[in-house]
């Protein structure tokens, strides 16, 4: 994020159900944080020089953490749990995460699971709740997925907070990313014109790490390192034949996080595509040139594309939509395997193409050390967000800390790649990769 854009009024105040006036039960060596207390956006020196000049406060975001009075009454308190679109390392670890503090730290005892995203809120689709307890917990951050299932597409909110009010829920947590943003901050407004109280929290779930004003989501790290084994194999088989070329499709919709970060994780990468750079095929500076010269100079070669990389060679195809109402990525996979083939058909050099695309390996798979610590941390703080009655708020890592954000700020545009900062200027150095756009 600029400093221009931090320096704008973008409003950060979180929603609250009323006055917290129960003293919290949560004991020992808590440290209780006050809402007084804020995290600012940037950090940098230049931010605040600017703000200085200007007269303006610095933009910040309310601190996480434990509060000394909550909102509910944790022995009358029902909470729900949903986990909505695809799957993602970490789920699971939230879902046991939550379950435990709320029980343990809160004392709350009815807790249920939604199964099958949103449809599982509307009557029509038949799904019964799940019952959570610490013991149909315990062993679930050892499988992948999500124990509750889940599904993609919209459903009438309007339903949906009808189904909360008939089952009397008081907090309803929501695992999911730009769709499930959405529809819980639609759910939290629309209980509260009701005058219904219900809080809701959503906890942030997109394996491309693209969600706006949050730093990092969970499975990133386990995508990242799942994805470096990848392209290691891919690494060998391209050794391991005459001009071989390992070709690895990874995730990345609209920003090339996971394949810029599985690159450097790797060091074995020749070429990084996202949707970030634009690229030609053709001409004397485009890729298929440049993959020509590598593989006559030393042989073999890695090649790393983003799903949504390229997306400018398929205008000619009609476009399509998911059931979230999200644009289909067209496989830019298949076509560069395709077209590097016919390439080097062309040029009458003969290579060994391999192509891989782990892409639902990677999503299914349990969560690493780092993110099933971090899956922990964010489930916690969003258990003491709902008991103290917050809502239409997400929990987000921000400045290395943990913070509530209103869920609308974190719509209003992803994440991406900034192709004149660091990141992208520590791949180009790890890959050797040149700009790859024909002078117009």
């Amino acid at each position: 994020m600029n400093q221009e854009a931090a320096c704008r009024s973008i409003e950060t105040t979180i929603k609250s159900l009323g006055r917290a006036t129960i003293d919290s039960p949560v004991s020992g060596s808590t440290i209780f944080v006050e809402d007084h207390e804020r995290v600012v956006i940037d950090t940098s020196l230049g931010f605040f020089k600017r703000c200085m000049e200007t007269g303006s406060e610095p933009v910040s975001f309310e601190l996480a953490g434990p509060r000394r009075k909550i909102y509910f009454d944790p022995s009358k308190t029902k909470c729900a749990i949903v986990t909505c679109g695809g799957l993602c390392p970490g789920i699971n670890d939230v879902i046991r995460s939550l379950v435990l503090e709320l029980h343990y730290a809160y004392r709350v005892e009815n807790i249920y699971g939604v199964p099958y995203g949103l449809q599982g809120f509307i009557p029509s689709y038949g799904h019964a709740l799940v019952e959570l307890t610490p013991d149909a917990v315990e062993h679930i951050h050892e499988l992948g997925g999500t124990v509750l299932g889940s599904s993609r597409g919209s459903q009438d909110i309007g339903e949906i907070v009808d189904a909360l009010e008939r089952l009397n829920m008081n907090i309803v947590f929501f695992i999911g990313g730009d769709g499930t943003l959405k529809a819980a901050s639609s759910v939290a407004r629309e209980a509260l014109e009701r005058g219904y109280r219900c809080a809701v929290i959503a906890i942030p779930k997109t394996i491309d790490n693209d969600i706006a004003f949050v730093s990092k989501t969970f499975g990133f790290d386990t995508a990242v390192e799942e994805a470096r084994k990848v392209i290691t194999c891919a690494h060998a088989e391209a050794k391991g034949a005459p001009n071989g070329i390992g070709l690895v499709k990874l995730m990345g919709r609209d920003s090339g996080f996971i394949a810029a970060n599985a690159a450097l994780a790797s060091r074995d990468v020749n070429f990084v595509l996202v949707p970030e750079e634009d690229f030609d095929l053709e001409g004397p500076r485009g890729f298929l040139c440049a993959l020509e010269k590598r593989i006559r100079t030393r042989g073999h070669a890695v090649v790393v594309v983003a799903e949504g990389a390229g997306q400018k060679f398929f205008t000619d195809m009609p476009e399509e939509k998911d059931a979230s109402g999200n644009v289909r990525k067209h496989d830019i996979g298949v076509y560069l395997k395709e077209r590097i083939e016919r390439y080097f058909q062309e040029v009458a050099l003969p290579v060994n193409l391999k192509y891989i695309d782990p892409s639902y390996t990677i999503r299914s798979v349990t969560a690493n050390a780092s993110d099933s610590i971090f899956c922990g941390f964010l489930a916690q703080m969003a258990v003491h967000a709902g008991m103290c009655g917050k809502t239409d708020m997400l929990i987000g890592l921000w400045n290395n800390v943990y913070v509530h954000i209103p869920t609308e700020i974190c719509m209003q545009g992803r994440k991406k790649i900034d192709v004149g900062g660091p990141l992208w200027m520590s791949v180009r150095e790890a890959t050797g990769q040149p700009v790859m756009v024909n002078e117009g």
